[in-house]
């Protein structure tokens, strides 16, 4: 049930991820959300448990047996939030997903997004299968889209429409310093054509690939930045934000009503 002044706690968890060690990735951040307030959402970075592994094989969760999974789902229902992030798994069919959850833990409701567009520059899409489709979750009154890293240069494929109506967007990702300005720009850039907020949880630290800064952040309906976690440090940090500002902004300038 959504709540009555239709605001929500959101924390960001931006995490240096260890290659390889979900074990020692769930201690890590057991340990950040042992320090954290209440709150109604904690938001992790792409592949949190593993590192962005793009060959999945002896990485990849198995779907039935997925240790970082069953943990997500304990913390949800331990903390009464939600909790989502994602993960490299191995499906029964034998395919490989990266697998963006979203867990209620208020409820039990559980759904996922199956990352759409795969990393070619990184050989992603060697491994991994696309999804095919959109996940919009209805919590506490706001309509989510989930996407995760890359989608995020791809602004036909996140765009407010008729059937894909949302006010919040949500994206998980392992995006490097290298490019670290264009994640500046098109956190922006998704939230101000959209008119919505914007939260996108990126990782710190390094793997054999790049170096990770972070710069997570949270971007409001006009594209303001109304929280972002400092560069290069392990950090959650909470965020209000309220739909009434997406409403109030919708109809204040009515951009979508001329959307193509």
């Amino acid at each position: 049930m959504a709540k009555m002044n239709e605001t929500m706690h959101i924390t960001l968890l931006q995490t240096d991820i260890k290659w390889g060690e979900p074990a020692e990735n769930i201690s890590q951040v057991e340990k950040i959300i042992h320090t954290c307030k209440d709150t109604d959402l904690f938001v992790l970075p792409e592949m949190w448990s593993t590192g962005f592994a793009t060959k999945p094989e002896n990485m990849a969760h198995e779907e039935d047996a997925n240790e970082a999974l069953l943990w997500m789902r304990h913390i949800a229902a331990e903390r009464q939030c939600a909790i989502s992030g994602s993960l490299a798994v191995h499906l029964r069919d034998g395919s490989y997903r990266n697998r963006h959850y979203f867990i209620d833990g208020r409820n039990g409701h559980e759904i996922f997004y199956d990352k759409h567009h795969l990393f070619t520059y990184g050989g992603e899409n060697r491994y991994y299968t696309p999804g095919q489709s959109h996940t919009i979750v209805e919590y506490e009154g706001f309509r989510i889209l989930l996407l995760t890293c890359y989608d995020l240069r791809f602004p036909c494929w996140s765009r407010y429409s008729d059937g894909r109506e949302y006010d919040l967007i949500v994206v998980v990702a392992n995006w490097p310093q290298s490019r670290q300005s264009a994640w500046q720009i098109l956190t922006r850039a998704r939230a101000i054509e959209n008119q919505a907020y914007l939260v996108g949880v990126n990782r710190v630290g390094d793997d054999e690939y790049s170096h990770y800064v972070g710069a997570s952040c949270v971007i409001d309906p006009i594209g303001k930045r109304i929280g972002q976690c400092h560069y290069n440090q392990v950090e959650a940090m909470t965020v209000e934000v309220k739909l009434e500002e997406v409403r109030r902004r919708r109809l204040k300038f009515r951009v979508l009503d001329d959307r193509d």
